[in-house]
């Protein structure tokens, strides 16, 4: 990775057929539409990428697509594993289909900051010098971090380009690492975006999330960087009832991706099983949430 990991990453979804097959027409598609609403990289084969589902193939087949459709934006591959000997193997992978650096979150189970500490070893030992995302997202692993812990890793471990800072409150403890890590590194945010102005404040480098409308992150944070506080705070609001509703874990999946297949990004809403099915009246939640949005378009 040689340049700054900064600016809006996408948390990009992996699209399906309807009967689960991996749909590599639709990533182009995808793509294309992330691109168009500016975004600055790609974030692939994360939580909301439904990564676990994806077989070792699937995986490197879903990062070469969007490998090949990103226009030499960067792309970061999530590889995260309990298995480090499996992490390396896809790390590896993705990186000759080009894939310019890797995430790694801690995998469940490690309770002690020694823990964290010899598994992160364990991990530079077999991958070697990849440039690394690091992820804070306990909710998710079970796994909760210190600040002292992460700036730890990050003095230790040079491969460590950027934080994805998800526990929460995220200010609070973006704050906190800026005050502790010895060293210049990005901190990006996820969590959908929901606490993204609050972070904006404590100086991040820029969000990586996923939300149907990818354009109300990129313009918050160029609002933003450009001075223009007021604006970027109208324009989150313009879209915060939605953007609440995705912020659902996996249910929240399903959402964007029926908004995504609304908006023509993919042909297909399905998530591969196990996963949530949205009902009737989900759908009708869904339609008025959008259709209060696109209303508000059109008129300005």
């Amino acid at each position: 990775m040689t340049t700054k990991i900064e600016g809006f990453y996408i948390v990009a979804q992996t699209p399906f057929t309807d009967d689960g097959a991996l749909d590599l027409e639709s990533i182009d598609t995808l793509a294309d539409f992330y691109i168009r609403h500016g975004v600055n990289g790609f974030t692939v084969l994360g939580v909301a990428g439904e990564a676990a589902k994806l077989s070792m193939t699937e995986s490197i087949q879903t990062v070469q697509r969007y490998v090949a459709r990103a226009g030499g934006r960067p792309v970061i591959a999530g590889v995260s594993n309990p298995s480090v000997a499996q992490l390396a193997v896809l790390t590896q992978e993705v990186l000759k289909v080009g894939a310019h650096g890797v995430m790694v979150a801690p995998p469940t189970g490690l309770r002690t900051e020694e823990d964290v500490l010899n598994y992160y070893a364990s991990v530079f030992d077999r991958i070697g010098d990849v440039p690394t995302v690091l992820q804070d997202f306990p909710f998710s692993t079970g796994v909760w971090m210190s600040v002292s812990t992460i700036a730890r890793l990050v003095e230790r471990f040079p491969q460590i380009h950027a934080i994805k800072e998800e526990d929460i409150p995220s200010a609070a403890k973006i704050s906190r690492l800026r005050e502790a890590v010895s060293r210049p590194v990005s901190i990006l945010t996820g969590n959908n975006g929901v606490y993204l102005l609050q972070e904006l404040a404590r100086g991040i480098e820029g969000p990586m999330a996923g939300f149907s409308y990818p354009e109300m992150l990129s313009g918050v944070h160029q609002l933003y960087q450009a001075g223009k506080i007021d604006e970027a705070y109208d324009l989150f609001d313009f879209y915060l009832p939605l953007l609440n509703f995705e912020n659902q874990s996996q249910w929240g999946v399903a959402v964007r991706k029926e908004v995504l297949k609304q908006r023509g990004a993919i042909r297909s809403a399905a998530m591969r099983s196990p996963g949530p099915k949205l009902t009737e009246k989900d759908h009708q939640d869904i339609n008025l949430l959008v259709s209060r949005i696109e209303k508000k378009i059109a008129v300005q």
